[in-house]
């Protein structure tokens, strides 16, 4: 992957460039220690990865990455911890916190090659001999991990704005940025139905339907009026 690094400490950007020169796999394309000087690089350069200092003078890392056209894997590092949820909104890879271990540093830069690998695959011109394989899980980020939850043991999926909460047959639940219109794609299909502009529910683990509800373990969820026939016609009723 080619890489850049953009850090405003010069002690900052020659520990990344040292940890870059360990890595076969990462190739140093160049260093900016100005986020403002690096955009036209970005916009014109095939650029791969990039590790981002966020707070930084006139110009921030949150401010590059709303200005660069193309949109590279980003990879912050910032002495600072408070930026980290509004870093993984903005679809950050990773989120080191200074002073930056090494292989805290090779830990992100797996899961960096793992998103981008897949992206870099040569596409098949032919399908015609290689099956569709129906996965029976999926893979969700949560916090620092890809979480693997599997179809069965999901209760219900609440939506709340840009995240959604997982609920599932252990009394957990998983909180994950996707959109619910995206799941109830990929989850009608399976057995799931939704009944609510905020619910997708697991028609198998339906307790009892009571008028407007249906519940589901110890939890009523409401069926909304939109949703009332598709889901009555879904389980027969």
């Amino acid at each position: 992957m080619k890489c850049v690094i953009i850090d405003d400490e010069p002690l900052a950007v020659d520990l990344l460039v040292e940890f870059v020169g360990r890595v076969d796999s990462l190739e140093l394309v160049t260093t900016f220690t100005n986020a403002i000087d690096a955009i036209s690089i970005i916009n014109q350069s095939q650029i791969d990865l990039i590790f981002l200092d966020i707070e930084m003078p006139h110009f921030s890392g949150i401010d590059f990455i709303n200005a660069i056209e193309k949109k590279p894997l980003i990879i912050f590092t910032t002495a600072y911890s408070n930026y980290a949820v509004e870093g993984f909104n903005l679809g950050a890879v990773d989120y080191l916190v200074k002073p930056i271990p090494f292989n805290r540093f090779l830990k992100s830069v797996l899961r960096a090659q793992q998103i981008f690998a897949p992206k870099n695959l040569p596409i098949e011109t032919s399908t015609a001999n290689t099956p569709e394989i129906e996965h029976d899980f999926m893979f969700v980020r949560a916090e620092y991990e890809n979480v693997k939850i599997n179809f069965a043991d999901i209760l219900f999926i609440e939506g709340l704005k840009d995240y959604v909460k997982i609920y599932t047959t252990d009394n957990k639940y998983t909180l994950t940025l996707i959109s619910l219109i995206k799941l109830e794609n990929l989850l009608s299909s399976k057995g799931f139905a939704r009944i609510h502009r905020s619910y997708i529910i697991n028609i198998k683990h339906v307790k009892s339907i009571q008028k407007n509800k249906v519940l589901m373990a110890e939890k009523r969820i409401p069926i909304s009026e939109s949703y009332k026939t598709s889901f009555f016609e879904k389980i027969n009723i």
